[in-house]
Formats: C-alpha cells, sequence, structure tokens
C-alpha cells in the first residue's frame, strides 16, 4: 500500500505541472499510467490515508474530472466530423468499459427492479459524450426515452450533434443545461435516474445530491449512483452506503 501512494503521490505531482489536460501523448501517458496502477485489485483505504495523501487524493480526483472533460470533448468532436457519429463510437479508447458497465447497470435493474421497463430515465451528469446513455438506449432499453442533464451548455451542445443522423435516438434523447439541485417536481416522472460518478466529487456534495433526489423521485423509483473500491479510489470518488440510505432510499 506505502509503495502504491507513493507511485500515485509521484503521477499526481507530475500531472500537477502539465500546462494543459488536453489529450496529448504526454498527458494520454500519465494518465494510462495512472489508471494501471489503480485498476488491480489492491488493499488500500482510501479513506484512512494521512491528511497529506487525503489532499493528495482529492485534488487527483478533480483533474482527472478535467482531463475526462477534455478528452471526451476532443472525441465528441471528432465523432461528430461523420455523418453518422454513431457508426464510429469504438473510436474512443475507453468505450468497451461503457458497453461493459451498461450490461452490469441493466441487469443490475433487471435483478433488483423486477419487470422494469422503463418508460422514462434520466441520467445527470452526461458530459459532452454520453456513452451511458447511448448504449443502453440502443442495446437494453429500446423504447425508453433519456432526459440527459448537464450544467455545461457547450457539453449538451456537442452531444446533439452525436445523435443527429439517427432518427430514433434523435427522438429518445434529449439534453438540458440545468444542474441536479434545480431539478424538483420534474424528477416524479422518471423510473430510473442515474448519478455519473463524477457529480459531486467530494463526499458531502454527493451526499447533498442524493438526499435531494430523495426527497423529489417518483416513489418506488430506482437510483443508480456509481462508487469506487480499492485504489480506484484516487480516480472516482467513493460513496457511501450509509449516505444513500440517509437520503431515502433503500440501498440494494
Amino acid at each position: 500500500v506505502t509503495a502504491l501512494v507513493q507511485k500515485i503521490a509521484g503521477l499526481h505531482a507530475a500531472i500537477s505541472k502539465l500546462p494543459s489536460l488536453s489529450p496529448s501523448p504526454k498527458v494520454d501517458a500519465l494518465f494510462t499510467d495512472l489508471v494501471m496502477a489503480c485498476v488491480p485489485p489492491s488493499p488500500v483505504d482510501v479513506t484512512k490515508l494521512d491528511p497529506e495523501a487525503q489532499r493528495m487524493r482529492e485534488e487527483l480526483i478533480r483533474l482527472c474530472s478535467d482531463a475526462e472533460g477534455h478528452l471526451e470533448a476532443h472525441y465528441s468532436d471528432m465523432l461528430a466530423a461523420f455523418d453518422n457519429p454513431l457508426d464510429h463510437l469504438g473510436r474512443f479508447p475507453y468505450f468497451s468499459n461503457y458497453i461493459n458497465l451498461s450490461k452490469l447497470e441493466y441487469e443490475l435493474l433487471v435483478r433488483y427492479v423486477p419487470g422494469l421497463e422503463p418508460s422514462r430515465v434520466a441520467f445527470v451528469g452526461s458530459g459532452p459524450l454520453p456513452f451511458s446513455s447511448l448504449v443502453l438506449a440502443a442495446r437494453h432499453l429500446p423504447s425508453t426515452v433519456f432526459d440527459n442533464y448537464d450544467r455545461c451548455a457547450a457539453a449538451n451542445d456537442r452531444a446533439r450533434k452525436l445523435v443527429r443522423a439517427d432518427a430514433d435516438l434523435r427522438k429518445r434523447m434529449s439534453f438540458h443545461t440545468t444542474d441536479v439541485a434545480d431539478l424538483t417536481d420534474e424528477l416524479r416522472k422518471y423510473d430510473v435516474v442515474f448519478l455519473a460518478a463524477l457529480v459531486g466529487m467530494a463526499a458531502e456534495d454527493k451526499a447533498k445530491i442524493v438526499a435531494h433526489l430523495g426527497r423529489h423521485m417518483a416513489d418506488g423509483a430506482a437510483l443508480v449512483v456509481r462508487s469506487a473500491h480499492g485504489a480506484r479510489g484516487f480516480l472516482y470518488p467513493i460513496v457511501d452506503p450509509e449516505d444513500i440510505h440517509r437520503g431515502g432510499f433503500d440501498v440494494l
């Protein structure tokens, strides 16, 4: 664990010195090293690190979020240049992760919400490259309407371009520029709400968002919350199941 933390601290220091987090050979190499260090199973409990390592981790998650935003915007623009962007999604280097993640989440929903055929789904924090919604809509929920929410108008503009050539997804997928804290009564119309991993990066912010959703979502609706474990907690926030329970949800 000590060696892992030292390695990640070194990568954090190198990433912090980068003049830009936009995709480039140096940026890509550093983040690839970081991901490769964090993906294997690890006994590390990032919530028990010393205060200095905790500050490093919090800053690293912010850097990862910024870099992910730049990466997705870059590939969204690249895909938008094709006549039908959806035919070329595999060009994104981590596309297979979204295929696997969407399959996992769909199977969890089917297992825990029997007979679920959601008419309307919300995705909070969809970004410029809304792979989760695209894959779920195309492969698993072919008649469901998806409302994607992001507080960045530029991200939504990019995302809209990706579905422009597909009549079915263009009809079933909409993009709204708003903060989740401003969503109230409209949340009651959703059977399922997905909360992206990087919405509310600090634990207290995530807990507030979950509590807000708990106050306004319909009874019986499902909330899908993405968390992280082990060394992956250096890349993404870890969600405490107790915060979900306190927000008014049964933890399944």
